[in-house]
């Protein structure tokens, strides 16, 4: 298992720091994640169902501030690594998947919040003493330090959680197992739904009913519905604007009148005051 746990590792190493190491590449959504752990693993089909069903519930958390709802790096690589190598099902996976983000984003919050800023007198004191290079060597130091612990975490975590979670799902009853199964299939739209709670209006609703006939009653793959989407938005986008063409020349047209009799105002004015000033 020292082979699975490193590659577990390095890719909570790639994903998670590497999203921040040039901005935020977006390299630790889950669908990228699971692609990319199904790659190391040999198994891309599991990983990019993993990713994506997980990418579907944690969409809709929001971080704000310093406060993180999940840490989906972690719970992705350990979701898949443990269906990928243990043969866990998929949907009990994600099961195990939600509690392991959460657990992984309180490490974060410690990290952030508490170890990160020991290292923060060192930082101002560089700074008065304008010395850039040891900032950076500080910055890139303190990156390092923080998504190496989260790699160590994900290899202890398979290294050693690998056999009593092996256990524990041979030990599962088949009646609880096909409940968590049932879990798993639901975290999804529980996701979803997160995200409509933010984003409802009614000019949307009517987007999403159709999305819904389509897919349950028609019976369309996402992929059609997908093109359908995007024909209706470069639709009803030409739409608004030939709209604001049209409110846009109206505008011309009522301030034309106004131009033309302020200038004719502005030159009765002028010729009386030439003929007052000849008198």
């Amino acid at each position: 298992m020292y082979k699975e746990a490193f590659l577990a590792a390095l890719t909570v190493f790639i994903c998670y720091g590497g999203n921040w190491l040039f901005g935020q590449s977006m390299i630790e959504r889950p669908l990228v994640v699971g692609c990319i752990a199904g790659l190391i693993f040999g198994d891309m089909r599991t990983g990019i169902i993993m990713g994506a069903s997980l990418e579907a519930i944690f969409m809709g958390a929001v971080d704000i501030g310093g406060a993180l709802s999940a840490e989906p790096v972690t719970a992705t690589v350990l979701a898949t690594t443990f269906s990928i190598v243990l043969n866990v099902n998929d949907k009990a996976a994600l099961a195990l998947a939600v509690p392991i983000g959460v657990l992984a984003a309180f490490i974060s919050m410690f990290m952030k919040n508490v170890v990160m800023n020991l290292f923060a007198p060192l930082v101002d004191k560089y700074a008065k003493e304008n010395n850039p290079r040891a900032i950076a060597i500080m910055h890139y130091s303190m990156w390092f330090i923080n998504y190496f612990i989260f790699s160590l975490i994900t290899f202890f975590s398979v290294l050693k959680g690998a056999k009593p979670v092996q256990q524990l799902v041979n030990s599962i009853p088949d009646n609880l197992m096909a409940g968590l199964a049932a879990t798993g299939g639901l975290l999804p739209a529980v996701g979803f739904a997160i995200l409509m709670r933010m984003l409802w209006s009614k000019q949307l609703a009517p987007y999403f009913f159709l999305g819904f006939v389509l897919v349950a009653y028609l019976e369309l793959p996402s992929v059609a519905v997908a093109v359908l989407g995007i024909i209706l938005v470069l639709v009803t986008s030409f739409k608004d604007k030939q709209l604001l063409d049209i409110e846009n020349k109206q505008k011309e047209l009522e301030m034309r009148p106004t131009v033309s009799a302020s200038g004719a105002a502005a030159g009765s004015e002028s010729e009386q005051e030439e003929e007052d000033f000849f008198s």
